[in-house]
């Protein structure tokens, strides 16, 4: 038998290098890749680690704990893609390791194993944690909030019969709860103070108030709103509030009542047409477990009523607080104008934990377990086939990484370099290799004076 470290290590370094595989060989995709590295690597060149620039510009859309992770990257790896993406594949690993240590606490090693596989071989994951960019932390920390706050609000010891409080929890968990609230800020805003909105459903619902005293608000608020203001206190004086302006005024309540970029709804009719959005996308996102959703949605209709006896009590509970939680993240994004498909992410451990629980409860029998060890590890080596092979067939429909390619011999430190009419931020990231100035973005009149 293994210790429980070594199973650790096994677990986190596994996903580590399932997440890794593929990531050199394919260019930084979308704008966001290369925004996020691109402002990575200017914070180490102006050793500025409050406020992030990208090409010589203020970038406020998101606070600086990815960049951070990234600038750790690139001092051990070297400023390059596969340094920049890392970050993520780690925090997906560690998201997959607390999601293997919450489910034994909830239903033993095997459901801890089955929830941490799902949620490392379903699509947004295996995807987002290739991707440098902030969604992985993001993902992590709320993962910690929503654990802290299920050991504050689940006793196990607790029945119906006896649904007091049996003792005071210990002073990790609330502090646990807060310090996680707080470092999901700082990877990407106020979205990681969701766990707070599934704390106060579930509160509500079970109409325990008991459960309030758990949680030391005034205390916890407080110690979260420091560790944030430890960054946002200097990030606001260096730029005279537009941090706030921008990256609260424009990028949370803009995103929320506005479509940015052109992700969502134009009109009011568009907006109540992409209502369902995510509950149809959810059957992509979370493939290829998406398939047993409906299984999971009918079992839990049938076992709705069942609450009587201590088991069936702490059970339902449990079911309560995942259900919660993946209901106030589909909600408050169906709510946002803005939509793209990997926003409900930060769901799908709470998703991952509920499937296995139940999956596993029927699966009692040898064969039905060996038959989700073979199904994992048929979709581990899809994943792992997909990650090889199509990276570099893709890598060469990428124009701003070609032209790099056909130019890079001869770029010079001293150059200066523009664009006419193209201004995709991968340009930035490639070209600035090799050259120490900034990208100029050209008109067709101005490229003559250039």
């Amino acid at each position: 038998m293994k210790s429980a470290p070594a199973k650790y290590a096994i677990l986190f370094f596994a996903c580590v290098l399932f997440h890794i595989l593929g990531t050199w060989s394919l260019p930084l995709i979308d704008r966001d890749e290369p925004r996020f590295a691109e402002a990575s690597r200017e914070m180490i060149e102006r050793g500025n680690y409050i406020v992030p620039y990208f090409n010589n510009q203020l970038r406020l859309d998101k606070p600086p704990l990815t960049y951070w992770a990234q600038v750790a990257s690139y001092h051990i790896f070297g400023e390059n893609d596969f340094a920049a993406r890392l970050p993520s594949a780690i925090a997906a690993a560690l998201t997959a390791l607390l999601i293997f240590v919450w489910g034994r606490r909830v239903g033993g090693e095997r459901l801890g194993w089955w929830a941490a596989i799902i949620f490392t071989l379903s699509l947004q994951t295996f995807v987002h944690a290739k991707a440098a960019v902030a969604d992985m932390w993001l993902v992590l920390f709320m993962t910690t909030a929503h654990w802290a706050g299920y050991e504050l609000l689940i006793d196990p010891n607790r029945t119906a019969a006896r649904p007091a409080v049996a003792s005071y929890p210990q002073p990790r968990w609330w502090l646990t709860f807060y310090l996680a609230l707080a470092l999901g800020f700082l990877a990407k805003g106020p979205i990681a103070w969701t766990p707070l909105l599934t704390v106060a459903v579930v509160i509500i619902y079970c109409r325990d108030w008991q459960m309030l005293r758990r949680f030391k608000f005034a205390i916890g608020v407080a110690l979260m709103l420091v560790v944030v203001a430890l960054w946002g206190i200097p990030a606001l004086i260096q730029t005279h509030g537009e941090f706030f302006r921008v990256g609260i005024g424009r990028h949370v309540v803009g995103r929320s009542l506005m479509t940015l970029e052109g992700h969502g709804a134009s009109s009011l009719g568009m907006y109540a047409l992409l209502l369902p959005f995510y509950f149809v996308t959810v059957f992509i996102s979370f493939f290829p477990w998406s398939i047993k959703l409906p299984w999971l949605v009918g079992k839990l209709w049938r076992n709705r009523e069942a609450g009587v006896g201590a088991l069936a009590y702490n059970r339902t509970r449990v079911d309560t607080y995942l259900l919660s939680g993946i209901a106030v993240v589909f909600v408050i994004f169906t709510l946002v104008s803005t939509k793209l498909p990997h926003y409900t992410l930060p769901a799908f451990p709470l998703l991952a934990l509920l499937l296995a629980r139940h999956w596993h409860q029927t699966a009692a029998d040898g064969s039905r377990r060996s038959q989700f060890a073979s199904i994992a590890i048929a979709i581990a080596c899809v994943w792992i086939s997909v990650a090889l092979v199509v990276p570099p067939m893709l890598a060469r429909f990428f124009p701003a990484h070609q032209l790099f390619q056909v130019s890079r011999e001869s770029l010079q430190p001293n150059m200066q370099f523009a664009a006419v009419e193209f201004q995709e931020p991968s340009l930035v990231w490639y070209f600035r290799s090799r050259v120490q100035g900034f990208l100029t973005p050209l008109n067709k009149h101005r490229a003559a004076e250039f």
